[in-house]
């Protein structure tokens, strides 16, 4: 308990430096989330003019594609606001540049995951919490579940990012292919989930677990579903540990960089 105490002081340590870097240059940092908020707002309305002309889509109304933007939003914004490095993962296998990393004496995948926070997200941040005052669900237990959702959400957010990085241990340069991969699980998240059948609906609970960041959160918050949030829990755990463990046996094929690089 003493050294995850540590390790969590640490976290937030680093966390709070990052904050101060961006904010030293507010202008760039401001324009940022509010265009990062804008372009939400943008794609959100596509979905009030469809739903203003059709009531439903397989199950869902307008009250769920607002809680289905609060989940998304919200997590996202939290999984790459604290977890920014999780996005350049690939890039930094690829070129090397993990040895600043290595050479401390903290765990590795939590110091880089962690020492770098996004701007843009928080844009995303503030878009959730406030998508999420539209559902109307301000009582007590809806927004603890709300919180734990998203939480769990964004958690499965960042260990998919990770570990679709992770790929350039194996691939040499894998950012085109992890970019992808992390703009599908968001993409298709986006949508209802009774939109997919078959094969398709599989792979959204399997190998990109988007419906774990969307339609299961909404599922638990609108029904106060215990089971799905066991499920979405699970999905998590398993998130993390293959992230971990891909993470490690790749880190044995890692190659330092000859780049010199300055971390701050």
């Amino acid at each position: 308990m003493t050294r995850l105490r540590k390790e969590i002081g640490f976290v937030a340590h680093l966390l709070r430096l990052s904050l101060a870097s961006n904010m030293e240059y507010r202008a760039s940092f401001l324009s940022q989330i509010i265009g990062m908020f804008i372009n939400n707002g943008i794609y959100f309305v596509f979905w009030l003019l469809f739903f203003d002309r059709f009531q439903e889509i397989r199950g869902y109304q307008i009250d769920e594609i607002f809680m289905l933007f609060a989940v998304i939003t919200l997590a996202y914004g939290i999984a790459f606001t604290f977890a920014g490095n999780a996005m350049d993962l690939a890039d930094l296998i690829a070129q090397g540049r993990l040895d600043y990393y290595l050479a401390l004496p903290r765990p590795v995948l939590p110091h880089l995951l962690f020492s770098r926070m996004g701007q843009s997200t928080i844009g995303d941040l503030t878009f959730g919490v406030i998508a999420y005052l539209f559902t109307g669900r301000l009582d007590p237990g809806s927004i603890l579940l709300f919180v734990v959702a998203v939480l769990l959400a964004a958690v499965i957010f960042v260990a998919f990012t990770a570990t679709a990085g992770c790929l350039a241990f194996f691939m040499g340069n894998a950012t085109m292919l992890s970019t992808q991969l992390s703009n599908a699980l968001l993409t298709f998240s986006l949508y209802p989930f009774g939109l997919f059948q078959g094969v398709v609906r599989l792979v959204l609970l399997t190998l990109i677990p988007a419906a774990f960041v969307g339609a299961v959160p909404v599922q638990v918050v609108q029904g106060h579903d215990l089971g799905a949030l066991a499920l979405l829990a699970l999905g998590a755990l398993v998130g993390v540990i293959v992230m971990a463990v891909v993470f490690r046996i790749g880190l044995r094929r890692y190659e330092s960089g000859s780049a010199l690089n300055v971390n701050i």
